[in-house]
């Protein structure tokens, strides 16, 4: 039996971005995210690292662009606001092409907004963020053991298609503690022969850079990453399915949702209600073959949030309107209980019969 400990979700994620190989991390404080920070700068200096407290988030964003640069495994951290500053540096790193890991642990906004747990920077992720044409892988755990797989997942994934992969967590899953386990996790290695790591003359200068100032060659530039984000659309759709396969009424969620929604379900199944969950686990590549197989059968989707209603303008898109859908939501930092998601289940149920 696989040894497991007891963690809280965002030192899950700081142990795993070691285990996975990250050795330089810079960042800032800011609730709920900062036990992060705090397990990175008691573990990197033991360990031959880098932690670095930088005086701003724009500061650490640009540390990050540099290490990357360097073809180092790097990570930052922050929470919404945070981000927020961080926009145009992840802008930077996207047209530069390297790889980097962001975690965002979500807290209410617009604004300074609340420390409690919020989904609605869901947009800001999957939408870009920054400035530019660009994407980001974005994942979304819904367990501490996510909070650690994924993180050595978004490692992988960023270094393999050299784009920056962010983790979307809420501050619920965050504080949260549960046992773990890090015997499975599957660490890949990547060449990085693009990386500015001096030349000794061996071979010609490399440039990492986002500047094209002939329009032609940044739209040529644009267009093939664009090729490049079609693969990854195609082959790292992840999801997780529950109770689907006679299904009327889907409830799609994700994170602390996901977890509040497949309460509800089972509670529908025992009221006769054929409910269930589809969990994206990218919000980016959102899972549109698991929102196209469910379209074609259900009479009925329901988008779970913390937010105003920002996902569900991706479930409408890729169920392709076949179905109509509703919101159960809850937002400012409050989370839907699975009696809301129950009875936004029993009401879509009476409109589909």
């Amino acid at each position: 039996m696989a040894e497991r400990v007891l963690m809280k979700g965002n030192e899950a994620i700081a142990e795993a971005a070691i285990r996975a190989g990250c050795r330089h991390y810079f960042g800032y404080p800011i609730t709920p995210q900062t036990e992060i920070a705090a397990y990175m700068a008691k573990k990197m200096p033991k360990i031959g690292g880098v932690f670095l407290q930088a005086e701003s988030e724009v500061a650490s964003i640009n540390m990050v662009y540099g290490a990357a640069a360097a073809g180092m495994r790097v990570m930052t951290s922050s929470s919404s606001p945070g981000i927020s500053l961080k926009a145009e540096g992840l802008s930077y790193i996207a047209g530069s092409d390297v790889p980097a890991l962001v975690v965002n642990v979500q807290r209410g906004g617009p604004g300074l907004g609340g420390i409690q747990p919020s989904q609605s920077d869901y947009f800001q992720a999957t939408k870009g963020g920054g400035h530019g044409d660009y994407r980001m892988i974005v994942l979304a755990p819904a367990s501490v053991q996510e909070m650690a797989s994924l993180t050595i997942k978004g490692f992988n994934l960023a270094d393999k298609y050299l784009m920056t992969s962010m983790i979307l967590a809420d501050g619920t899953i965050g504080q949260m503690m549960e046992p773990i386990s890090f015997e499975d996790a599957e660490i890949e290695t990547y060449e990085k022969p693009w990386a500015l790591t001096g030349t000794n003359c061996e071979r010609k200068h490399n440039i990492v850079n986002s500047l094209y100032l002939q329009p032609d060659e940044l739209e040529k530039k644009n267009f093939e990453r664009y090729e490049r984000y079609k693969i990854v659309e195609e082959n790292e759709q992840m999801w997780e399915e529950y109770m689907m396969e006679d299904a009327e009424i889907c409830v799609v969620a994700f994170g602390i949702a996901s977890r509040v929604a497949k309460n509800a379900v089972v509670a529908a199944r025992k009221e006769g209600i054929k409910a269930g969950l589809i969990r994206p686990i990218t919000l980016w590549p959102f899972p549109k073959k698991a929102m196209e197989a469910a379209a074609d059968k259900v009479k009925h989707f329901i988008s779970v949030e913390l937010s105003m209603g920002q996902m569900i303008e991706d479930v409408r898109l890729y169920s392709g309107c076949k179905k109509p859908v509703t919101l159960c939501n809850r937002c400012g930092g409050m989370i839907p209980s699975p009696d809301q998601v129950l009875e936004s289940i029993r009401q879509a149920q009476k409109g589909a019969c």
